[in-house]
């Protein structure tokens, strides 16, 4: 067998070979992008589920603050309470909470102290609500911040409702923070589209400080509560301090607009399939991550869909794709000494494209002559129209090429296909005698100019700035303002003068200005307008941002 046959298969060997063993990486890579998605979305997961986490324990902290204060003076229940929430504003540092109530312990069928704490409190009469048949109650004396919608709480005795008692027997019985089940809660009466809401209770147990010594002689001293609940194996209880949650108002105040971020999202109130489900934000796609909400003494379970379908499969199916063809050309390189027979034609064809992009290059510039001898001429003929002697069409016709000698002479230069529009702003200033530090203080952000955008650009800012040192700011009297920023997908470039001796007589346009007013609408396809008012001329242009910036 011929050498030439063993190399051209040896070679094919080869370059099977090397594409079989990108393909093990492409499947590599491939599942690694995958794996990495889906630990990004979990980890984004997990700091959803923090962030509500830690909400709640700033919650709770607001609670215990609030029970400190309770058992630290003896007359803090109502204005000291008041007081102390106004100052520390939880509504707006830890938004979330409905508010902060007192319900005072109350032996059945004596709801005179609690109706006291209420008329303090309220300086009306409010009564202990419902009647039930347990032996002790803990009705609300006290909701901040008060809203009429919260009104509808005041006086009820939360004891008598199974799941907001069982909450609360936990929290008298261990000592920590306990979270009540889902209910309804009693503000939702007058509310015309109810949310579900649970509830957090802080014990208070007697034997707080004793009172504060009286200030005055003639005051006396304050006494503590005389009612207490007891029961088998826990301490004798004063009161609870408690926090309502409105379930969709919580997840909006602590997750805000990072919900918009996220496809789904479901809160189940518990653990396992029998959870109930409490909360849903849009559309749970197969994608999901489960998490943990920690509610006091009680877990949730919230589960988290991003949505990101095309982002989690299809990039590693775009990077399995790209490796696939990789892997193709790779085989295929076997066939490169088939091609030698074709290199003299290929050289041939290359010279021909030369030949004929040198033609088109020849015709460009022709076809930019062209314009640029036709845009001379309708400058001379404006010109000729507005001049007043030959000296004055030398001076105008002189300004107008040199600003549009400047605008290509940019191009050029630079080897860019666009010009700065600061660089445009600054050479006509510079040369009307504008200082290096009022011209610092002209800027915008980075803005690019094509040929026929520059020059248009250049021929308004010249005429604007010839006009202003014949009759405006720049003649000695007034103030020049120049600043351009971006709108939307516009661009637009105000020019302001202000002070000047007499308010400019714009009511008709010149020849030069309808010039300006057309390049500015056919060749940068914009827009501008003048206002003349009060000693000063406003001018705005506004065209469409399709440059690129370098």
């Amino acid at each position: 067998m011929r050498p030439s046959l063993w190399a051209d298969r040896l070679l094919a060997l080869s370059a099977r070979f090397v594409g079989l063993v990108i393909l093990i990486a492409t499947l590599l890579a491939a599942g690694a992008s995958f794996l990495y998605n889906r630990g990004e979305e979990a980890d984004r997961a997990d700091r959803v589920a923090m962030q509500v986490n830690m909400r709640l324990r700033d919650h709770i902290a607001v609670l215990e603050g609030v029970r400190a204060l309770y058992q630290s003076d003896s007359q803090s229940s109502g204005p000291g309470i008041r007081a102390y929430l106004a100052s520390l504003r939880p509504q707006v540092h830890a938004p979330g909470m409905e508010g902060i109530g007192i319900a005072v312990a109350m032996r059945q069928g004596t709801p005179a102290a609690a109706e006291a704490l209420l008329r303090q409190n309220y300086r009306r009469d409010i009564r202990v609500w419902p009647a039930t048949s347990q032996p002790i109650g803990f009705p609300i004396v006290l909701v901040e911040p008060y809203t009429p919608r919260r009104n509808s709480a005041l006086g009820y005795d939360m004891y008598s409702e199974r799941v907001r008692r069982e909450a609360m027997r936990r929290a008298w019985q261990t000592g920590q923070p306990a979270a009540s089940g889902i209910v309804e809660l009693v503000q939702e009466q007058g509310v015309s589209t109810r949310q579900p809401g649970f509830l957090i209770y802080v014990p208070i147990y007697a034997g707080r400080a004793a009172p504060r010594a009286a200030e005055r002689a003639d005051e006396p001293p304050p006494q503590p509560p005389a009612v207490f609940a007891t029961a088998p194996n826990a301490r004798p209880i004063e009161a609870f301090v408690y926090a309502p949650f409105r379930i969709r108002d919580l997840m909006a105040a602590v997750l805000g607009p990072q919900l918009d971020a996220i496809e789904g999202l479901e809160i189940y109130a518990g653990e396992g399939p029998s959870a109930p489900l409490i909360f849903r934000h849009g559309t749970m796609g197969w994608d999901t991550h489960e998490q943990k909400l920690r509610i006091a003494d009680r877990q949730w379970t919230m589960r988290i869909s991003y949505g990101r379908l095309l982002e989690r499969i299809g990039r590693p199916f775009a990077i399995f794709l790209f490796g696939f063809a990789i892997m193709l050309l790779a085989m295929q390189l076997h066939r490169l000494q088939q091609r030698r027979v074709g290199a003299f034609q290929a050289l041939a064809d290359e010279q021909a494209l030369r030949a004929a992009d040198r033609e088109l290059m020849i015709g460009e510039m022709a076809h930019r002559m062209k314009n640029a001898f036709a845009r001379i001429g309708a400058l001379a003929r404006i010109t000729l129209r507005e001049s007043t002697s030959l000296e004055d069409f030398e001076a105008r016709f002189d300004g107008r090429m040199r600003a549009l000698s400047d605008a290509k002479q940019m191009l050029v230069t630079g080897a860019l296909d666009s010009v700065d529009l600061r660089q445009i702003v600054h050479r006509e200033l510079e040369l009307a005698g504008v200082s290096a530090e009022q011209l610092a203080a002209i800027a915008g952000p980075d803005v690019r100019l094509d040929d026929e955008g520059a020059q248009a650009i250049s021929l308004a800012v010249h005429e604007f700035v010839t006009n202003s040192i014949k009759y405006g700011a720049l003649a000695g009297q007034g103030r020049l303002a120049v600043g351009w920023h971006r709108d939307g997908g516009d661009i637009e470039l105000n020019w302001v003068e202000s002070d000047l001796a007499e308010t400019p007589h714009i009511e008709s346009e010149s020849f030069g200005t309808q010039f300006i007013r057309t390049l500015i609408e056919r060749q940068l396809k914009g827009s501008w307008s003048r206002t003349a008012v009060d000693n000063s001329l406003a001018i705005v242009i506004r065209w469409p941002d399709n440059v690129p910036t370098n």
